[in-house]
């Protein structure tokens, strides 16, 4: 009887690590610690108890592209690369004189081409093949539609590494993201998805970057209105990125908080008490802010 019961103990036992491997194929094993977290740890504790230099070791700055490298599958199409309000694009219907003249002011290498609209980018162009027609003296073509590649197009939801696969699979250093209406979000380039894990990548033609949070006096500042909230609530006051709306900009808060495009002289206050002024916009977006702290309650009030 004792043997039966152990014979059974054991079959339950078996049946059990059969499930359990199962479920841990599938599903993942919610008790254990993924590789991502223990590299993370074991980074994040070098760093901590780092001393003095070791021959061979890693760099901080390559343990800064671990680190991005770690979250680069978290990222997705729409949290990267140039948003819509950004993207410098052209007319199908564009003259190729004005085509040059553009990619010399942009300073870009390829640029989009849209029909009649931003939503409808029905090509790119890449500054090569117009490089060629100038240098050969070939008579330039009746259109730019001539000229035209094809983007690739892709939703906001794509992950960082599918659309890596996907650009590297078919070519493409360009991508079109869309959003759920199909409509344009903005576009992504190879080097963009490279940034991610190493950082900005400046060449000679890059501008220097600009401050978007400035200080001014009285405690007030003066904001572009692409600045992060993150960057926003780090610098200023971190009640301001405290924010249910899907908003990552401080153009997009001002949105939220008015209920529609601001425009210039609007003022809007936020719940923390702080306020914002509108500084310039025009009428489908808002490019500079200017951040009011919190008016003093006024002296002998219970507050």
């Amino acid at each position: 009887m004792a043997e039966d019961r152990s014979r059974a103990g054991n079959g339950d036992s078996n049946e059990g690590s059969i499930w359990k491997g199962l479920r841990t194929l599938l599903f993942g094993d919610e008790g254990g610690e993924s590789l991502r977290d223990q590299l993370e740890e074991v980074i994040a504790a070098h760093d901590e108890g780092e001393s003095r230099a070791i021959a061979g070791d890693l760099a901080p700055i390559e343990r800064q592209m671990l680190r991005n490298l770690l979250h680069f599958g978290e990222r997705d199409a729409g949290d990267m690369g140039v948003p819509r309000a950004d993207i410098i694009a052209v007319e199908e219907g564009t003259s190729f004189a004005d085509l040059v003249a553009l990619f010399a002011d942009a300073g870009h290498s390829r640029l989009p081409v849209y029909r009649e609209n931003l939503d409808t980018v029905v090509g790119m162009v890449h500054i090569k093949d117009v490089f060629a027609l100038l240098a050969t003296g070939a008579l330039p073509p009746a259109t730019i539609t001539e000229l035209m590649r094809q983007p690739l197009y892709v939703p906001q939801s794509m992950g960082a590494i599918d659309l890596l696969a996907q650009m590297r699979s078919k070519r493409t250093h360009l991508a079109i993201v869309l959003d759920e209406y199909s409509g344009t979000e903005g576009l992504i380039t190879i080097e963009d998805l490279v940034e991610e894990i190493v950082g900005e990548i400046e060449d000679e033609h890059d501008e220097a970057p600009e401050a978007l949070i400035v200080p001014l006096p009285g405690g007030a500042w003066e904001a572009d209105a692409r600045a992060e909230l993150e960057d926003v609530g780090e610098t200023v006051h971190p009640a301001l990125a405290e924010v249910e709306e899907d908003v990552d900009t401080i153009g997009g808060l001002a949105v939220v908080l008015a209920g529609h495009v601001p425009q210039k002289g609007e003022c809007l206050t936020h719940p923390s008490g702080w306020w914002i002024e509108v500084v310039e916009a025009d009428a489908k977006r808002v490019s500079k802010l200017r951040l009011h702290p919190p008016k003093p309650a006024p002296e002998g009030s219970d507050d």
